[in-house]
């Protein structure tokens, strides 16, 4: 494998995870629970979209075919997509989606944070950018967690519900392959090793101050960075591809 290679799968799975996770923000628009809500929700949607338009778009350039984000996004297979299983998981109740995007904003904040130093300066570029509205996204998203968590019964029942059915797909956040390695190698992408343990001080920090505890099981799943998904996804995929796949080639 050479390093472009290597620089593909990884910035793949960087615009994937984006893409999946403000698709399903998306279908959120005109559905929240208070009109505030609503519109930070699109926005945080709109952050993650323009994200992964800029990591498909540095995609596509290593992939060494002229393939533009719009190619990328919408005329792959279900099981060329390398996003988390994590991110297809549906928006549920109100406590899934708030604990499903604190999972993944308490782990994308360090991330971003060194990747910002890469010696890659396309992905460094990138990175800065994605962190000014990641650092907003984890304080909204850890305020609702400790808001819902230290609430009424019913709220803290919720949001603890919603942890115990999603954090057995948060491991694979730090799913690592030969492309990690490689990269690493080179001094290009970090080790997820020291973005873990900033990950859970965090989700440690914010559960004690919702009152909510860890599942005590170890269940972990998997698949998503290679291409195995949920049930879920090929719906997801069915309504993100639909106007590509229908009028092919079209532009706005």
């Amino acid at each position: 494998m050479t390093k472009q290679e290597a620089l593909y799968n990884y910035v793949l799975r960087l615009g994937d995870d984006s893409l999946i996770l403000g698709q399903r923000l998306a279908e959120l628009c005109g559905h929240g629970p208070i009109l505030e809500e609503d519109i930070a929700l699109t926005n945080i949607s709109l952050d993650l979209i323009g994200q992964a338009t800029l990591f498909l778009d540095y995609a596509g350039a290593l992939s060494g075919e002229t393939k533009s984000n719009d190619d990328l996004a919408f005329l792959r297979l279900e099981k060329e997509y390398v996003n988390a299983l994590l991110l297809e998981q549906p928006n549920g109740h109100f406590g899934d989606t708030i604990m499903r995007q604190f999972l993944f904003d308490a782990f994308r904040k360090p991330l971003l944070e060194c990747l910002q130093d890469s010696s890659e300066k396309e992905l460094a570029s990138i990175a800065e950018k994605a962190l000014k509205e990641t650092k907003y996204h984890l304080k909204h998203s850890s305020e609702w967690v400790i808001r819902l968590g230290d609430g009424t019964d019913e709220s803290h029942e919720k949001i603890q519900g919603s942890l115990h059915t999603l954090y057995r797909y948060s491991h694979e956040l730090f799913f690592e392959d030969e492309s990690d390695f490689l990269l690493q190698k080179s001094k290009i992408v970090p080790e997820l090793n020291s973005i873990k343990l900033e990950w859970e001080k965090t989700v440690k920090n914010v559960f004690e101050m919702a009152g909510i505890a860890l599942p005590e099981n170890d269940w972990k799943f998997e698949g998503g960075r290679q291409g195995r998904h949920s049930e879920h996804m090929g719906f997801l995929l069915t309504e993100l591809q639909y106007m590509q796949r229908t009028y092919p080639n079209m532009e706005w």
